[in-house]
């Protein structure tokens, strides 16, 4: 049993770069598994706690919100699953005295890992005005601290409260009443980084802004498009739903920049069969220049409104608007601009169209690939058009995916938390609590940024996440943060937000998924929402790490009764006290949780009402599906430039990171590491192994700097390159957004490569 954290922080600077490899998961993840879950819990909790991992009467993984099948494995997680609960369910501890020990100015000088890796926060913790370190707090004094500032501000709106995916339904739903009651919409949360986009193109296009299929439908498509998106490091038990899906006769087309593992070739640990040989994935691989997926999918789009009796006419007519302005834009499409726009040769498309044209019913799914470009939206809007065109929308075995990342990130919008709400949400959220709700759009992430910066927020509150690692232009970002007068940060271990304060700072430590949860009505759950709209209970079996923590919903609870006082109404102390007082004011505000708490205490939960789905109804102001129809746009790249896109390693889940290697890949020992195709490479002169400062290029003409990364040759697709996140966020423009969706464009950074200054 290990229960120390590594005492130095280790140099993440000198990888080692071997070949990457071609098939995923296996006997070397299950390896890596168990030595990473032993390291942090020891054999008998290790056992103990994966047994529980997506199990019925388990508690929900707190990695990704890929859902899960009716029957359950044993085993039901995956490499990442594990290693996010190991992190979670640690031995490892933060007490008091770490804080004595290591004054905030330290803490900034360190790394993500090396924070991440001093395991839970045990108590409390104060940054006094002036101070240079936390000290212990008591629970009375944290919230009468933030009562202080709250009640100090010149407008509710002057406060932020940002929500990280993480966070439960019921948690969800009391931040945003109690933010309301406050008096503001300010409630960033990290679908603005992820998937604002999908939801964004989804709601004008169906109505929805979920996802139309459920697992089962993968399982009957015929086609399957996995578009921008790296199942086997960022959603791994995607690939047994791919392998299954294979079985039955579907094919897999990838579209990507950068060929993956996961996608060639799927090792299946659960069987003796994919251990020894797996199962080959995809069928044909499209690797896809940065950004150029609208000019694919449009032009694919012309070539099924000329093929005779592609198009599934009876459902265009039935169930569609705006097909004639959308077919002229298509009829437009250009094979010379879409060859330019994607990279791909035309031999390449021509077989991707036979696929489409062979499959009865295809499914496409996507994830940041698509949704952090600049034209994410008219590029998801145009993959709804696809699908649009051969009735591919309501029938089993067809539909949208946008595979989400966060466990119940998803969850977390539908419970309210969202800086524009729509107008039949705040009306019954009034109706049922005797409130006011403001009306007027709060701040999403990025406008937050700005507010801070600018002066016109002065409270930072994040429910879980780590807000300065996610978030774009480093540097601007950790200035705004910095003139705050208060942050607060709930959280369960360690990470950079913690390090970048106000002029007072909070760490609120709470319980986590693993936790056993007892209020005064005895043992809680929660619930949380999966990526196709599965609503389940997550209970944690598991001693909390301190007797010092408290749950989100009573943080929230306590919160609003020190900020509120007796002039609100809602009863926030039966809240905290028995969380099924929640759900049944949830069943009264949220459509589809009618009857919530005898609906969700059945095994595996139940699944939301989906319009489009279940009976090709479309909530839009036209009734029926949108065709649209907009420019076909890409990045477009100066000579000598590289288009960057900023991705996860396999030791890493968004900012968290479990090690320092990415075995898929081939990096071992470090993170700062830029892949370059290597034509790209020799045309600029570098090496492999030589070492360059990445700088991004904006119209600002601001000059923004990543020093020092090993240049590795590597197969990506040519003008374009990768790095790992946060350390290349400082690159990203506070100002580069998509467009409608306003989150950052992360996926397509012009960036120049100079001869490294720390060289």
């Amino acid at each position: 049993m290990a229960a120390k954290p590594p005492a130095g922080d280790p140099v993440q600077d000198a990888p080692q770069v071997a070949a990457p490899q071609h098939a995923a998961a296996g006997l070397p993840a299950i390896g890596h598994t168990l030595k990473m879950a032993q390291q942090q819990m020891g054999v008998r909790r290790t056992a103990q706690t994966l047994l529980k991992v997506n199990q019925k009467d388990g508690f929900d993984c707190p990695g990704c919100a890929w859902p899960e099948e009716d029957k359950r494995h044993k085993a039901e997680f995956c490499e990442n699953g594990a290693k996010a609960v190991a992190e979670e369910a640690t031995l490892r501890r933060v007490t008091p005295d770490f804080f004595a020990a290591h004054p905030v100015a330290d803490l900034a000088t360190r790394s993500g890992y090396w924070l991440g890796q001093q395991g839970r926060i045990t108590q409390p913790v104060y940054l006094a005005e002036g101070a240079d370190r936390y000290d212990a707090v008591t629970w009375e004094r944290a919230f009468e601290i933030i009562a202080e500032e709250l009640k100090a501000l010149g407008s509710p709106d002057e406060a932020v409260f940002y929500t990280s995916g993480r966070t439960s339904n019921e948690a969800a739903f009391l931040l945003q009443l109690f933010a309301r009651e406050f008096g503001t919409n300010n409630l960033p949360d990290c679908s603005n980084m992820c998937h604002e986009s999908s939801g964004s193109a989804l709601v004008e296009t169906i109505g929805i802004g979920k996802g139309s299929v459920s697992l089962e439908d993968l399982h009957q498509a015929d086609l399957i498009i996995v578009a921008g998106q790296n199942p086997g490091t960022n959603h791994p038990r995607m690939l047994t739903a791919l392998e299954k899906a294979k079985a039955a006769g579907a094919k897999i087309i990838s579209v990507n920049p950068l060929p993956e593992a996961g996608l060639e070739r799927f090792k299946n640990p659960q069987t003796p069969q994919g251990m020894i040989k797996g199962a080959a994935l995809t069928d044909l691989f499209l690797q896809i220049r940065l950004g150029g997926d609208q000019a694919l999918f449009r032009l694919l789009n012309k070539l099924i409104i000329e093929a005779d009796g592609a198009v599934d006419e009876e459902f265009v007519r039935e169930h569609t608007h705006g097909y004639e302005e959308f077919a002229a834009t298509a009829h437009a499409a250009d094979w010379d601009e879409t060859l330019t726009a994607t990279g791909l040769e035309r031999a390449k498309i021509e077989q991707a169209l036979a696929m489409v044209l062979t499959s009865r019913r295809t499914i496409v799914c996507w994830a940041m690939g698509l949704t952090q470009h600049k034209h994410a939206v008219p590029t998801i809007r145009e993959v709804v058009n696809f699908l649009l065109l051969r009735g591919n929308i309501g029938r089993p075995g067809a539909g949208v995916c946008p595979v989400r990342g966060h466990s119940n990130v998803q969850g977390d919008r539908t419970m309210g938390i969202f800086e524009r709400p729509a107008p039949a949400f705040l009306d019954a959220l009034d109706k049922e609590f005797g409130i006011t709700s403001p009306r007027h759009h709060g701040f999403d992430v990025v406008r937050s940024i700005q507010a801070l910066r600018d002066g016109e927020a002065k409270v930072f509150f994040a429910m879980g996440g780590n807000f300065v690692g996610a978030t774009p232009d480093t540097d601007v970002t950790e200035a705004a943060m910095r003139r705050a007068r208060l942050t607060v940060h709930v959280s369960t271990k360690l990470n950079r937000s913690h390090a970048v304060t106000g002029a007072r700072a909070l760490i609120l430590p709470t319980l986590g998924r693993t936790d056993k949860d007892v209020q005064a009505a005895g043992k809680q759950f929660v619930t949380v929402e999966d990526s196709m709209g599965m609503v389940h209970a997550s209970r944690g079996n598991l001693a909390p790490a301190s007797p010092h923590l408290l749950s989100e919903p009573a943080i929230v609870a306590r919160l609003a009764r020190a900020v509120l006082g007796p002039a609100s109404a809602t009863p926030w102390e039966d809240f905290e006290k028995d969380y099924g007082t929640i759900r049944d004011r949830i069943s009264r505000v949220v459509p589809g949780f009618e009857d919530f708490n005898a609906r969700v205490a059945r095994p595996g939960g139940f699944t939301l009402p989906h319009g489009p789905r279940d009976e090709r109804r479309f909530t839009t102001p036209t009734g029926k599906a949108n065709f649209t129809a907009a420019p076909v746009e890409y990045p477009k790249l100066p000579d000598g430039r590289l288009l960057l896109q900023t991705l996860r390693s396999h030791d890493q889940y968004n900012t968290t990171i479990y090690g320092l290697d990415d075995r898929y890949r081939g990096i071992k020992g470090g993170r700062r590491v830029v892949l370059v195709n290597p034509d790209d490479a020799r045309e600029l002169g570098l090496a492999d192994g030589t070492y360059t400062d990445l700088v991004s290029e904006w119209k600002d003409g601001v000059e923004r700097r990543a020093p020092g990364f090993r240049v590795v040759h590597y197969p990506t697709a040519r003008g374009c390159a990768a790095a790992y996140y946060p350390e290349t966020n400082v690159l990203v423009p506070l100002d580069a957004t998509a467009d409608t969706s306003n989150t950052p464009a992360s996926k397509s950074v012009i960036v120049r490569l100079e001869q490294s200054r720390t060289a």
